[in-house]
């Protein structure tokens, strides 16, 4: 089965996986996720990206989960890994020589109308003992970084697979969709699910991963 990489997203932890590791470890997998340096203002995408190859090590047959801004480290990891597949749950998903910045002029998500309420936008639909939880455990996220042009050269040749999730108040459906048809030209996968689906939807989730883990063993079979 794949060894999936799951990386958190902007001022999170990887706390946000402790309900889907255990589903996609009942079926079989293995789960890595990182808490990436995100408090050090001077860490990179490179260092982000190192953590997370430091921890997987020399595991085989990796599949990259980037959670909204874990989609800027994502493709880093699976280009250095030389994953199997790459996976963008309600990601971000950046283009070559594009900022952090840019990234929302250019998608168009800076014409959303979005409710500034954080737990409004990030949270609803999340169990509110969850959404405390999560809240408790959010940290500041820094990074000279997200000024800079983003690294990658290219987006990896692998499998590619965008979970869109369909009450997203902070990543909306429709923009969500856009911007997958135009920087993948591929269709998402939608689930039910907020922002943070990981928590409010974890089965879908661990299931719309097993799906994608199973189809690509698949494919490495025929």
């Amino acid at each position: 089965m794949a060894v999936f990489v799951l990386i958190h997203g902007g001022g999170s932890t990887a706390w946000d996986w402790h309900l889907v590791k255990p589903l996609l470890e009942a079926s079989g997998h293995e789960v890595v996720a990182v808490d990436l340096p995100i408090e050090d203002d001077n860490a990179g995408l490179e260092d982000y990206t190192h953590a997370v190859t430091a921890a997987v090590g020399d595991a085989q047959h990796t599949i990259v989960v980037g959670h909204s801004l874990g989609g800027f480290t994502a493709p880093l990891v699976c280009e250095e890994l030389q994953s199997d597949g790459l996976v963008y749950l309600a990601g971000m998903i950046p283009l070559p020589g594009e900022t952090f910045g840019d990234w929302w002029t250019n998608t168009g998500h800076n014409r959303e109308d979005i409710d500034p309420d954080p737990q409004a936008a990030f949270f609803n639909e999340v169990p509110e003992d969850l959404v405390h939880q999560a809240r408790d455990k959010e940290r500041d996220q820094q990074g000279a970084w997200m000024a800079r042009p983003w690294p990658g050269q290219r987006h990896p040749a692998v499998p590619t697979r965008a979970i869109l999730c369909r009450d997203d108040r902070f990543f909306p459906a429709s923009f969500m969709r856009r911007q997958v048809h135009q920087r993948l030209g591929v269709e998402p996968l939608e689930i039910p699910g907020g922002h943070y689906a990981t928590l409010s939807n974890p089965d879908a989730v661990a299931a719309a991963l097993n799906d994608f883990a199973q189809k690509i063993a698949q494919a490495r079979s025929d």
